[in-house]
């Protein structure tokens, strides 16, 4: 029987499972043919439970080093990432969105969410169509990411990363190679998931206006430190083409540049 068919017996999404991140006296270098190279050094930085944070920089900055290290690819070369739930303990599940959805050709929508689950028995199909209704795509069950548009295929990746009911969500431009109106709609309903299932988000962008649409602070890594952290006084919903928004978006660019001053 073909998922669609299923689709009644589908779960509600609940989660309030959020974790704190704290990056202590975190460096990173790298060795390489002209000797030892610095990514940064002595980067501290706490972030609150249910709080949306996005970590800006140039390229070359050291933003993706940084987001691998948090989530355990890589291996601080001094320092320390602690992650704390609310009630104290220190097992937090990671979930992660990529610049590309790295989804398995051979799959279909709900199988590449099950991929995940191989070993969790009680992670039925039913609970792959509910995270999958969650990013709009209750038509697509069935779909192989081939017959999907690039935002649909980011969409899955979302939903896979949401079932695991991570407490931290990690993202490392995940709306950077879709095009504007993709993406516009796309921050749109992470804020929308964002808002629904209260988890701790990292974001790593290079779009300012992206950085202030959708978080609570901005994080600007450059010269191999964090040289500016700004709150962001914004109320929600935030509309890009008003007056408050401009004006903090040039006092965030104006930071933004300050290193090079």
């Amino acid at each position: 029987m073909s998922s669609q068919a299923r689709s009644d017996d589908r779960v509600a999404v609940e989660s309030e499972n959020a974790a704190a991140i704290h990056i202590e006296n975190l460096g990173k270098t790298f060795d390489t043919s002209e000797g030892v190279e610095e990514v940064f050094s002595d980067i501290n930085i706490d972030i609150e439970p249910g709080s949306f944070v996005c970590l800006l920089g140039k390229s070359g900055s050291g933003k993706s080093t940084m987001l691998n290290i948090v989530s355990d690819v890589l291996e601080p070369t001094e320092g320390q990432v602690r992650f704390e739930n609310q009630d104290g303990s220190t097992d937090v599940t990671l979930g992660h969105v990529f610049q590309s959805p790295r989804l398995l050709p051979w799959n279909t929508c709900v199988n590449n969410i099950e991929y995940v689950h191989e070993n969790n028995p009680d992670y039925t199909e039913q609970h792959a169509q509910t995270h999958l209704d969650l990013v709009g795509l209750s038509e697509h069950y069935d779909k192989y990411p081939t017959q999907l548009s690039g935002g649909q295929q980011q969409r899955v990746g979302i939903a896979r990363a949401l079932s695991t009911d991570p407490g931290v969500l990690l993202m490392d431009e995940p709306f950077s190679n879709l095009d504007e109106i993709t993406a516009e709609t796309l921050r749109d309903e992470l804020l929308d998931i964002w808002q629904q299932l209260n988890k701790t988000v990292f974001f790593v962008t290079h779009d300012m206006t992206e950085a202030i649409q959708l978080s609570d602070r901005l994080l600007m890594l450059g010269q191999g430190e964090i040289y500016a952290d700004l709150e962001n006084p914004l109320e929600r919903p935030r509309e890009v083409d008003s007056d408050e928004f401009l004006k903090f978006r040039g006092e965030a660019i104006r930071a933004f540049h300050s290193i090079e001053d």
